[in-house]
C-alpha cells in the first residue's frame, strides 16, 4: 500500500499524478480508469457529477455550518457513546493531527487537535457545525465512508480537492445496533499515512466501543450481551453484540454478531433465543449472570459470553439468597447542621423560603456538599417524595444543555430519538430542580431559564405550545456571581430571580465539628465501627482540606481499603506517602524565623551534598517531591 498510482517516469510521484489527473479531469472532462485505487476513483467521478471544481480551493471554507444546538441535541446519543473514545484518540493523535466525530450525514459534531494549523493553510471550515459531505468537499475520508458504508484509507493526494492533497485521513462509519449508520469517525493528518492499517485499526476498535455503548443506550431496561468463541475477544472490536429482553427476545445484533452466528440480521432479530441461538433464553440469561462469563455451546461451536450491561430492573431470575443493597438515607438539615448554629439557621430559613415559592442559592466552595444540602432541603420541605432532579450546568457540554434542561419533541430534527425526551424541567414538575454550577450556563440561555422561572411555561425543541411547570429551584455555584454580573458573565436579571434566600456553605477548614463528621462519613462508607487515632485527628484537624468534604472522604475511602480486616482505627500507617507529607507540613509554620531556618537547612543540606536533590531528600528524611515543594514555597 505504498504507492496508489502506478508510478512511471511521466509521474514521478503519487502527489504529482494526482495533480496531473486532477489537471486533465478539469481540462477534458475525463478521468482515465485504473490510475486511482477503485473505491477512490468512484469517489472522483461522483464527486465531479456533482459540479465541484478540484481545484477550487474556496470548497475547503464554504462555512457550511447547521444550526449547531439542534444538531447536538439530535446526536446526544452518540456524543454521549462517543465521549471516552475521542477523549483517548485526543489524548493519543491530537497532538499531531485531528478526531472528529460526524453524524450520519457527515456534520461534524466534535473536533479535537490542530484546528489553528488548518486555518493556517486556507482550510478554515473544519469546526462542529460543518458538513463534509461528499457533495460539498468532494472526495474525504469523512463524507466518503458513509456512501461507502464501511471503512476508508484516504492517502496523501487521493483527496478529490487538489488543497487538501497533502493530508492522509482514516474513517470509520459508526452502525446503530439495527446496522444504520450513526456517524462516522475520523482521523486526519499532514503527509503520507506510514503504517495506515494501524489508525484504521486503531479506529475500528474506537468505534466497536462506540457501538457497544449504543446497545446500552437504544435498550436501557434489557440485557447487553457480547461474545465470541474466543474469550479473550471479549471487549474488542471482533466480539458480537446482542441486545436480549428478559423473556429471551432477540431486539438487536450488531455485524459481528451475524458474521459470528452465520445469521443474516432479519433472520435473528425478533426471534427467540432458543430459535436463533438453538439455547433458551432464560437459561443462557442465568448462567451469564450467575457465573459472569459463560460458555454456551450453540449451532455453530461453542461461545463464551459476558453481560455488558443488565436491566435497571432486577426482573432477570430469582436470586433468594442475595438481598438488595440499601441505599443510603439522605442526610436531614439537624444532621447537616450539627454543632453549627449559624449554618443551621440559614438551613431553616432556606426550607421556609422554599416552601414559600422562594428560590434557594446555594454559595460554597468546590466539595461542600451543595448537592446534599438540597437534597435534604427538598426532603424537609412540602415536596418530599416528589421528584428530585439535578442537573450539572457544567458538566454538560454547553450544545447539549438546552435540550438537557427543555427536552424536545418527536421529528423535531432528523436523528430525532423516536418519542422525544422530556427535558429535566419537565422531569422536575411537581418536586425540586436543582441546577449545580449555575455560574457556567452560557448566557444565551440563562435568558431562557429567566423566562421559565417568571412565567412558570416551557415549551420542548420542535414543539410551539408551552406547558405549565410547577417546580421549586435550587441553584448553587462555587463562583462569585456578583463579581460576573459585573463582568456581564452572568445576568442581572437572573441573579435576583435565583438569589431568593442564599445559604453560604462554610469550608471544612471553617468548621468546628470535623470529628463528628468523620464519624459521619466513616457510617456512610459502611465502617461505623471504625475510629480515627488521636494522632491522625491531629494531623486531619491542621489540614486546610482544599478539597472540602469530597476530599475528606476519598481520603477515608482510601485509608480504609489499606486497613487489614480485624484492623479497626486509622492511623497515618494507612494513609499514602505523599498525603502524609501534606498532612505533616500543613502543620510546620513556614513564616518569620522558622522559615528562614527551613531555608537555611535545606540550603546547607544541598551544599554538603553538591546540590544532589536526591541525596539531600534523604538525609532530610523527605521525598524529592517535598523536597521540591519546599523549595517552590521558599522561593529559593
Amino acid at each position: 500500500m505504498s504507492h496508489f498510482f502506478p508510478l512511471t517516469p511521466a509521474t514521478p510521484d503519487p502527489l504529482q499524478a494526482a495533480h496531473l489527473l486532477r489537471e486533465k479531469l478539469r481540462v477534458e472532462g475525463q478521468l482515465p480508469q485504473g490510475l486511482l485505487r477503485q473505491e477512490i476513483e468512484a469517489s472522483w467521478r461522483r464527486s465531479f457529477s456533482h459540479g465541484l471544481d478540484c481545484i477550487d480551493s474556496k470548497l475547503v471554507s464554504l462555512q457550511v455550518v447547521n444550526d449547531l444546538d439542534m444538531l447536538l441535541a439530535a446526536n446526544r446519543m452518540l456524543l454521549d457513546a462517543a465521549t471516552p473514545e475521542m477523549e483517548f484518540l485526543a489524548e493519543r493523535y491530537g497532538n499531531e493531527g485531528l478526531v472528529i466525530l460526524g453524524d450520519a450525514n457527515a456534520n461534524m459534531l466534535a473536533v479535537e487537535g490542530r484546528t489553528d494549523y488548518l486555518r493556517t493553510l486556507g482550510i478554515q471550515d473544519i469546526t462542529p457545525g460543518a458538513c463534509w459531505s461528499e457533495s460539498l468537499r468532494g472526495t474525504n475520508a469523512l463524507g466518503t465512508a458513509l456512501i461507502e458504508s464501511r471503512p476508508i484509507l484516504i492517502n496523501s493526494g487521493e483527496h478529490y480537492l487538489e488543497c487538501l492533497s497533502r493530508f492522509s485521513c482514516s474513517s470509520v462509519p459508526i452502525k446503530n445496533p439495527h446496522g444504520d449508520a450513526i456517524g462516522v469517525l475520523d482521523l486526519t493528518r499532514e503527509g503520507t499515512l506510514a503504517q495506515p492499517l494501524d489508525s484504521l485499526g486503531m479506529l475500528m476498535i474506537a468505534a466497536s466501543q462506540i457501538e457497544s455503548r449504543l446497545f446500552g443506550a437504544f435498550f436501557p431496561e434489557h440485557l447487553v450481551l457480547v461474545f465470541h468463541p474466543r474469550q479473550q475477544y471479549l471487549g474488542s472490536a471482533w466480539h458480537g453484540v446482542l441486545a436480549v429482553s428478559v423473556e429471551g427476545d432477540i431486539l438487536a445484533a450488531n455485524q459481528q454478531a451475524c458474521d459470528l452466528l452465520r445469521l443474516p440480521r432479519d433472520k435473528m432479530v425478533g426471534q427467540r433465543c432458543e430459535e436463533a441461538l438453538g439455547v433458551r433464553g432464560n437459561t443462557l440469561i442465568s448462567r451469564i449472570v450467575h457465573d459472569g462469563t459463560a460458555k454456551v455451546p450453540l449451532a455453530h461451536g461453542e461461545f463464551y459470553f459476558k453481560a455488558l450491561q443488565l436491566p435497571r430492573t432486577p426482573t432477570i431470575v430469582s436470586t433468594p439468597t442475595t438481598t438488595a443493597k440499601p441505599q443510603p438515607r439522605p442526610c436531614t438539615l439537624d444532621e447537616l447542621a450539627d454543632g453549627q448554629s449559624r449554618f443551621g439557621r440559614a438551613l431553616r430559613m432556606a426550607r421556609q423560603g422554599l416552601n414559600n415559592d422562594l428560590p434557594v442559592l446555594l454559595l460554597g466552595e468546590t466539595g461542600t456538599g451543595k448537592e446534599v444540602v438540597a437534597r435534604a432541603l427538598h426532603e424537609a420541605s412540602a415536596r418530599a417524595g416528589k421528584p428530585f432532579i439535578a442537573v450539572n450546568c457544567a458538566s454538560i457540554p454547553e450544545g447539549l444543555i438546552e435540550s438537557e434542561l427543555f427536552g424536545y419533541r418527536d421529528g423535531a430534527f432528523t436523528g430525532a430519538r423516536k418519542g422525544g425526551v422530556v427535558g429535566r424541567l419537565m422531569q422536575a414538575n411537581g418536586g425540586t430542580l436543582f441546577l449545580d454550577e449555575i455560574g457556567d450556563m452560557p448566557l444565551h440561555l440563562q435568558a431562557r431559564l429567566l423566562r421559565v422561572l417568571q412565567e412558570r411555561k416551557v415549551a420542548p425543541l420542535g414543539a410551539g405550545e408551552e406547558q405549565n411547570i410547577d417546580v421549586a429551584v435550587i441553584c448553587a455555584t462555587h463562583r462569585d456571581l456578583k463579581a460576573m454580573v459585573r463582568d456581564k458573565m452572568f445576568r442581572e436579571d437572573l441573579y435576583y430571580r435565583i438569589n431568593g434566600v442564599s445559604v453560604g456553605l462554610p469550608s471544612l477548614r471553617e468548621r468546628e465539628d470535623l470529628g463528628q463528621l468523620i464519624d459521619t462519613l466513616l457510617g456512610k462508607l459502611g465502617a461505623g465501627h471504625v475510629t480515627v487515632s488521636h494522632e491522625l485527628a491531629e494531623l486531619f484537624g491542621h489540614y486546610p482540606w482544599p478539597g472540602n468534604i469530597r476530599q475528606l472522604e476519598m481520603v477515608l475511602r482510601a485509608a480504609l481499603a489499606m486497613r487489614e480486616d480485624d484492623e479497626t482505627e486509622l492511623t497515618p500507617e494507612h494513609l499514602s506517602d505523599h498525603f502524609l507529607e501534606e498532612l505533616h507540613a500543613s502543620t510546620r509554620p513556614s513564616g518569620g524565623l522558622i522559615r528562614d531556618q527551613e531555608l537555611e537547612l535545606i540550603r546547607s543540606t544541598l551544599d554538603s551534598h553538591q546540590g544532589n536533590v536526591s541525596a539531600a531528600a534523604h538525609a532530610l528524611g523527605i521525598s524529592r517531591a517535598t523536597l521540591y515543594r519546599k523549595l517552590k514555597q521558599l522561593q529559593w
